[in-house]
């Protein structure tokens, strides 16, 4: 298959050089695959989702997207390849005063008239496209509650059909289930997984619970103080490989 993203050498390093949050990162991602990265809170998954599309600015390395170096993009440049790299957050990241309608049109501000978005002027087929979103995470009938009305998992519901509404390549879900009931958490992955199976769109996701990596990532990739410390199928993880992940005095916790 051919690769969608490389990462070579990538180096991130925070507060005037005294906290290294990823150490010599290479590895590659292939177009369609179900990437996890997993790891405890501090191992630097956020920070490698982040180098992706630049929202955290590399300290030094490459980052190829598409055939396209991010790492060099200028801003106008980086704005297009941002169209096509959609994201999910921990926190939900949406507009907590606005109807939820807005917020999945706001997956399209791309590619809309910035003067007309600012008014939340939408043409009638965004619209249109915006309900079919939310039809298909199953909240239509929450398009015009405000964000902030709604539960945590309604909430990563409207950030999955916001994602939809962009039609990306790619999809990063920076711990988009931590925050969630295990239940609610599997039925949102279950969304991150029929975008990839049925839309064919990448998804790198991270996740601290090794039972969510195994049950819905094709390969897992781990990091640990900022390196990677094993990179491979589900299966291939054993007890050698997990103290190796989560430290030797840690103990698996299959909460979900």
């Amino acid at each position: 298959m051919e690769d969608l993203i490389r990462i070579e050498n990538l180096v991130k390093i925070y507060e005037r050089g005294e906290v290294l949050a990823l150490n010599d990162v290479s590895t590659t991602v292939q177009k369609g695959e179900f990437l996890v990265l997993l790891g405890l809170s501090g191992s630097g998954k956020s920070t490698l989702l982040r180098c992706i599309n630049r929202l955290i600015e590399p300290t030094a390395g490459t980052i190829v997207f598409d055939g396209k170096d991010v790492t060099k993009a200028s801003s106008r440049q980086l704005r297009h390849l941002r169209r096509r790299m959609a994201m999910i957050f921990q926190q939900f990241n949406l507009v907590k005063r606005s109807s939820v309608l807005t917020n999945v049109l706001s997956g399209r501000l791309g590619y809309v008239n910035p003067a007309a978005s600012a008014i939340h002027k939408f043409a009638k087929q965004d619209i249109a496209d915006a309900m079919a979103c939310l039809e298909r995470v199953g909240i239509p009938e929450q398009a015009y509650k405000r964000a902030d009305e709604l539960s945590g998992g309604q909430q990563q519901r409207v950030g999955i059909a916001r994602a939809l509404m962009q039609q990306p390549d790619l999809l990063m879900a920076d711990e988009p289930v931590s925050a969630l009931d295990p239940a609610t958490a599997h039925s949102i992955m279950q969304y991150l997984e029929q975008m990839n199976q049925e839309d064919d769109v990448t998804v790198v996701t991270s996740l601290h619970f090794l039972s969510l990596a195994r049950r819905y990532g094709a390969r897992i990739l781990a990091l640990k103080d900022g390196e990677i410390v094993f990179e491979g199928s589900p299966a291939e993880i054993d007890k050698v490989k997990f103290k190796e992940i989560y430290g030797e005095d840690a103990e698996e916790v299959e909460v979900r």
